[in-house]
C-alpha cells in the first residue's frame, strides 16, 4: 500500500537503463551523502584527544561539535533549495563542497576550541548544499516507489561510513593524530566534486529554473510549509534523526561509562550501524511490493516496542542492561530506523515536483532544527544510563506514529510554484 498522494510530475531525465551507469550513479550520490554521516562518526573517537589539545575538561562537552555541525546545517540547507532550482543541482552540490572545504580546513587548522567549533558550523552549512542538491537530483530521475528503491540503494552503500567511519577515524588518530581525520574529509570532498563534475550531467533544465524572486519564493514557502503531508513527514525525519544525534553525541562515552569499552568503541558502533544497513537492504528488495506507508508503520511500531524494552531492562538493571542485551535492541532500533528514513524522505519529497529543490532545503533545514532541538533537550541528560536514549526514541517513535497516520490518505496534491511576484 503506497501513499495514494503520488505526484504527477514524471521524472525530468529517464532513469539510464545501463546496468554500469546506474552503479556508478548510486556510488557517487552514496559517496556525496556520506559526508554527512562521515563528517560526524569520524571524529568520535578523537574526543579524549580533541579535549586535550584544546584543555576541556569533559570530553563529553565535545558534544557541541556534533550540534553545530547540525545547526549550520539548518542555515545552509535554507540557502541551498532556492538556490538549487535557481542554479541547477550540479552547482548547489559543487559549491557546497567548495564550502564544507573551507570549514574543514578551519577545523584542521584551529588553535583553539572557537575555531574548532567555528569550522565544524561552516562544515555544516557546506554539507547542507551536497545534501539539498542531491536530494533534488535524485527527485529529477526519479519518484514514487522507484525513488524509495534508489534511496535506500544508496542508504545500504551509505551505511558502511557509520559502521566503519569511526575505526577510520581511530586509525588515522593512531597514526596521525586527530587533525588528520580532518585532512581525510578535505581529500573526499574535493574526489566527490571532481568525480561529480565530470560524470553527471545536470537534471534541472534552464526553462525549468526558478529565479531567486524574494515574493514568488516566499509564498511557494508557505506553500510548502502548508502542505500536511510534507510538514508531517518533515517533523518525522527531525524528530528520529534528534534522537540519531543524540546517540552520535553521547555514544563514546556511554560504552566507555557503562561497560568500560572505549578501546573496543568502533566495533560496538559499527554492530548497531549495521542495523541500519540491513534495514536499507531490506526495505530497496519490499517497498515496490509493501509500500512505503507501510514500511513507515512497520518501523515505527518497532521502534517504539524496541526503545520500551530497553527502558525496562535498562531499569531492571540500574540503569545498565548487559552489554549483549543494548548491542541486540540496539541493533534492532537502528533497524528501524533505516527502515525508516528510506521511505520517510521519499513520502516527504513525493509532492514537491517542480519545487524539489526549495522542498528538499525546507524539509532539510526545518528536520535538522528539530534535530537540533531534541539534542539539545536530551543530550545533557545523560546520566551514565540509557535512559535518556531509551525514551527519546520512544517519544520520537510514538509522535511520528500519529504523524504519519493523521496525514495517511489525504489528496493534498502537488505544491506548485508561484512564478510572478
Amino acid at each position: 500500500m503506497s501513499n495514494p498522494a503520488a505526484s504527477a510530475t514524471p521524472p525530468v531525465t529517464a532513469p539510464d537503463p545501463s546496468p554500469f551507469r546506474l552503479i556508478e550513479f548510486i556510488t557517487l550520490f552514496a559517496l556525496l551523502t556520506s559526508l554527512t554521516a562521515l563528517t560526524i562518526d569520524a571524529i568520535l573517537p578523537a574526543f579524549p584527544a580533541m579535549a586535550a589539545s584544546f584543555s576541556v575538561a569533559d570530553a563529553t562537552d565535545l558534544q557541541l561539535t556534533i550540534s553545530l555541525m547540525v545547526l549550520g546545517m539548518v542555515f545552509g540547507e535554507l540557502a541551498f533549495g532556492p538556490l538549487a532550482d535557481a542554479y541547477g543541482r550540479k552547482w548547489a552540490i559543487v559549491t557546497g563542497l567548495l564550502i564544507f572545504a573551507t570549514g574543514t580546513l578551519i577545523a584542521l587548522f584551529a588553535q583553539s576550541m572557537t575555531m574548532l567549533l567555528l569550522g565544524r558550523l561552516v562544515q555544516g552549512m557546506g554539507v547542507a548544499g551536497s545534501k539539498i542538491g542531491t536530494r533534488a537530483l535524485i527527485r529529477d530521475r526519479f519518484q514514487g516507489e522507484a525513488m524509495a528503491r534508489i534511496m535506500s540503494f544508496v542508504m545500504m552503500i551509505l551505511i558502511l561510513v557509520p559502521m566503519l567511519a569511526p575505526a577510520l577515524g581511530q586509525l588515522v588518530l593512531w597514526i596521525a593524530g586527530w587533525r588528520a581525520i580532518f585532512l581525510m574529509l578535505l581529500v573526499l570532498a574535493l574526489i566527490a566534486g571532481a568525480w561529480l563534475v565530470v560524470r553527471q550531467p545536470e537534471t534541472l533544465t534552464t526553462e525549468r529554473r526558478l529565479p531567486i524572486r524574494p515574493l514568488p519564493l516566499a509564498k511557494t514557502t508557505l506553500r510548502i510549509l502548508k502542505h500536511p503531508q510534507v510538514m508531517a513527514y518533515t517533523i518525522v525525519a527531525g524528530l528520529v534523526f534528534g534522537c540519531q544525534v543524540v546517540y552520535y553525541s553521547i555514544a563514546h562515552s556511554l560504552f566507555e561509562d557503562l561497560y568500560q569499552a572505549g578501546a573496543r568503541f568502533p566495533l560496538y558502533f559499527a554492530i548497531l550501524a549495521a542495523g541500519i544497513g540491513l534495514a536499507s537492504l531490506t526495505n530497496g528488495a519490499l517497498v515496490m511490493r509493501l509500500g512505503m506507508y507501510r514500511q513507515t508503520l512497520t518501523a515505527l511500531i518497532g521502534m517504539m516496542g524496541i526503545s520500551a524494552s530497553l527502558a525496562i531492562l535498562a531499569w531492571l538493571g540500574e540503569g545498565k542492561p548487559s552489554l549483549p542485551v543494548f548491542l541486540l535492541l540496539g541493533f534492532w532500533l537502528f533497524f528501524g530506523v533505516g527502515l525508516l528514513f528510506g521511505n520517510i524522505n521519499a513520502l516527504a519529497m513525493q509532492s514537491l515536483g517542480q519545487v524539489a529543490g526549495l522542498g528538499s532545503s525546507i524539509i532539510a533545514s526545518f528536520s535538522s532544527l528539530v534535530a537540533v532541538g531534541v539534542s539539545f533537550a536530551v543530550g545533557p541528560l545523560y546520566n551514565q544510563t540509557v535512559y535518556p536514549l531509551a525514551l527519546a526514541f520512544f517519544g520520537a517513535a510514538a509522535i511520528s506514529l500519529v504523524l504519519v497516520i493523521s496525514v495517511y490518505g489525504r489528496d493534498c496534491g502537488e505544491v506548485e510554484p508561484v512564478r510572478q511576484a
